[in-house]
C-alpha cells in the first residue's frame, strides 16, 4: 500500500489555518488530519465540525481527504455532523464505544470510511472482532490529548503485531495509521514496522523550517524504507 503522510492541523497556526493547510497541500501531503477532543475523554478541548468545514474547500481543491479522529465520549452523537461537514475518514476509539459494530456501521452508512483507534495501553485483542469491518486502525503512539509529545518506543512492536494480525486474516487492505511523536528521525522505523499512514503535526507545522522542507524530510525518511 502507498505510504501516506497525514498533516495534523492540531499543531498548525489557527490564526492562519486555511493558509497552513494550503501550504501542506502544496508540499505534497496525502491527507489532512483533524483531531477532535471533548475535554472529557482526553484532557483538552479542540475543534468541531465548523473548523472542518473551514478547511474542506482547500482540501477538496487539492483532492486531499479529510481524516477525522474523534477523541470524544459518545461519538455517535456527533457522527452525522462530521459527515455533513465533509469528513472522508472517521475514526473512533475502542475505549468510548460500547456498541462498536453499530458505531462503525453508522459511519459507513453516512458515506465515510470507518476506523478504530487504540490508546497506548489498550490491548490489540480488543480489535479482533472488528478488523474485518474497518478501513483503518489508528495506533496512538502517545497518550492522546496534546500535540508535540514524544513517541512511545513500545508502539513500534504494537504496529508490527497489528500488521501480523491483519496479514493472518487476509486484511492487507486495512490501513495502519499511527499518530504521535512522528518526526523525520523516526518515521523510517514506523514504516518498517508496518504502518502506512503517518500522522504528523509538529513535525510539519513548526518554525524550525518551512512546511515544504519538513514534508520533504519526512518523504526522505520514508524513502529509506520503501
Amino acid at each position: 500500500m502507498k505510504i501516506e503522510i497525514a498533516a495534523s492541523i492540531l499543531s498548525a497556526d489557527f490564526g492562519h489555518l486555511v493558509e497552513q493547510v494550503q501550504k501542506a497541500a502544496n508540499a505534497g501531503v496525502d491527507r489532512i488530519h483533524v483531531d477532535v477532543m471533548d475535554g472529557h475523554f482526553v484532557p483538552n478541548l479542540t475543534i468541531g465540525p465548523l473548523v472542518l468545514e473551514a478547511v474542506r474547500e482547500v482540501a477538496s481543491q487539492a483532492r486531499l481527504p479529510l481524516d477525522v479522529h474523534l477523541m470524544i465520549e459518545q461519538p455517535e452523537r456527533l457522527i452525522p455532523e462530521f459527515a455533513a461537514a465533509g469528513a472522508d475518514y472517521l475514526t473512533v476509539h475502542v475505549e468510548t464505544c460500547p456498541h462498536l459494530h453499530r458505531t462503525i456501521q453508522m459511519i459507513r452508512e453516512l458515506g465515510m470510511k470507518p476506523g478504530v483507534t487504540l490508546n497506548p495501553a489498550t490491548s490489540l485483542i480488543s480489535l479482533e472482532e472488528i478488523l474485518g469491518d474497518v478501513d483503518q486502525v489508528l495506533i496512538m503512539s502517545v497518550n492522546p490529548g496534546f500535540g508535540g509529545q514524544k513517541y512511545i518506543p513500545e508502539s513500534t512492536a504494537r504496529i508490527t503485531r497489528l500488521r501480523q494480525m491483519l496479514d493472518e486474516r487476509g486484511l492487507d487492505q486495512v490501513a495502519i495509521e499511527v499518530d504521535g511523536g512522528i518526526k523525520a528521525e523516526n518515521i523510517a522505523q514506523v514504516v518498517a514496522a508496518g504502518a502506512n499512514v503517518l500522522v504528523v503535526g509538529s513535525g510539519i507545522f513548526n518554525q524550525q523550517a518551512s512546511i515544504a522542507e519538513n514534508v520533504a524530510a519526512l518523504r526522505q525518511g520514508i524513502a529509506s524504507q520503501v
